[in-house]
């Protein structure tokens, strides 16, 4: 069976490995539900950024909204890469492993003033702005704190990016960015007000992205941007193009890295544009196909016919330890990801829907998946590294997943598996 993705995740044989270790190996050894993810994959996806950019004055900063384990992030900072946050929160996890805070960019529509604030002692190396309201706060905070704030604004230039709505974040119904129309305003407010420094401007059109046509479109219009805002005597230094390029969940095939970013040069060099430092926020694109969640099969439940209907075929359950509160993708996207055994059986297999233990319908993994499974077997949900475990809950409580990191192979734990007694640690009960 060709699995999609990651040449590092693959069959041996009967066995599902990743890099040089047995998934089913790895379940036994550390539990399950278990997040495992190749480090040679993820390096091998920003290689292919790396390679288009050779040359050029760039960052490319991981979007750790991704996937903001510890390990993954120090993996990715000890190859060279910047790093977009999105919160407070994920400022404190880059600073935790070393990150130089020169090398980040803050994004996010909603910035608080404790947010600016920690940001600008840090020294962070640029405000990717989103409103115009935040441009004014950003610029009172940084004064009071005696600070330059330097920003970028976020310009969202009205380009369907061909994703799911819930993912796309360039058209004008969406919550992000400053429109395209007003951009040009909002520039000139910029570098009249104080604390604050023009130094680039940003752009991010959506996610799981799967042509370059879109990216070009936004481009384009980023482009004219540059050269009516330089017209008006404010230099942009800087070019952030964003992230956004999908990966191979099923049969899905966006260009590569490298193609998307060459023919994204090549534009810019035609238009006169390539002295300019550039930038990508890459996410699911460097981490997605990575990483797979193993979970046990706890019961096989067999469906029965459709009342009136003997004809028809029930529906069959493949009831697992791992969830919607581990995996939120499918219930709220409603996003396809490859389910197999993590040892083929040589039996006929049978469909079923693949659900979690969690109280809710909507807690489904996938829905009918071809599956020779007996309870106690193992099954790995692949291309998981995105957007899987960042987004990861407590819901009836239950514990996070641990998660391990295989290179070659070596084996790292890299999160411990969340103990109960610590998800109500911080609560208090009334006095009696």
């Amino acid at each position: 069976m060709t699995l999609p993705g990651s040449p590092h995740i693959a069959w041996r044989g009967d066995d599902l490995f990743i890099e040089g270790r047995s998934v089913a190996q790895l379940a036994r050894a550390h539990g399950t539900p278990l997040y495992a993810y190749s480090k040679t994959s993820m390096l091998a996806a920003l290689a292919s950024y790396q390679r288009a950019l050779v040359g050029r004055d760039h960052l490319i900063c991981y979007a750790m909204k991704a996937n903001s384990t510890l390990a993954v992030i120090q993996t990715f900072a000890q190859a060279g890469c910047g790093f977009d946050i999105v919160s407070g929160g994920e400022l404190e996890r880059a600073l935790a492993v070393g990150v130089a805070a020169s090398k980040i960019v803050f994004s996010g529509v909603g910035k608080t003033r404790a947010e600016m604030q920690r940001a600008l002692e840090v020294g962070v190396m640029c405000f990717n702005v989103e409103s115009e309201a935040e441009l004014d706060l950003l610029s009172r905070v940084a004064a009071s704190a005696g600070k330059t704030a330097r920003v970028s604004l976020r310009i969202n230039p009205d380009v369907d990016a061909g994703t799911h709505p819930y993912i796309s974040t360039g058209l004008k119904g969406n919550k992000f960015g400053i429109a395209h129309q007003d951009a040009l305003a909002n520039y000139l407010r910029a570098a009249e007000l104080p604390g604050l420094e023009v130094v680039g401007i940003d752009c991010h059109i959506g996610s799981q992205i799967t042509d370059a046509g879109p990216y070009l479109d936004a481009l384009d219009r980023l482009l004219d941007l540059i050269e009516a805002i330089e017209a008006r005597g404010i230099a942009i230094r800087h070019l952030d193009l964003g992230g956004g390029l999908g990966i191979t969940y099923n049969d899905e095939a966006p260009p590569s890295a490298e193609a998307l970013v060459k023919s994204l040069l090549d534009r810019i060099d035609a238009r006169g544009h390539g002295h300019r430092k550039l930038m990508f926020e890459p996410g699911r694109s460097l981490v997605g196909n990575a990483g797979v969640l193993v979970s046990e099969v706890l019961y096989l439940k067999p469906g029965r016919e459709p009342d009136g209907d003997p004809a028809g075929a029930g529906k069959n359950f493949c009831i697992v330890d791992a969830a919607m509160n581990d995996l939120m993708r499918p219930a709220m996207y409603q996003a396809w990801m490859k389910i197999v055994a993590c040892r083929a059986r040589h039996e006929p297999p049978m469909r079923f829907d693949v659900v979690g233990p969690v109280c809710e319908s909507g807690d489904w993994l996938g829905k009918d998946r071809e599956l020779a499974v007996h309870a106690g077997d193992f099954v790995a949900v692949l291309s998981a590294g995105a957007y899987s475990m960042s987004m990861a809950s407590n819901y009836n409580t239950r514990g996070r997943a641990a998660e391990v990191m295989v290179s070659g192979d070596q084996v790292w734990l890299i999160r411990d598996r969340e103990p109960v007694e610590s998800l109500f640690a911080g609560e208090h009960l009334l006095p009696s």
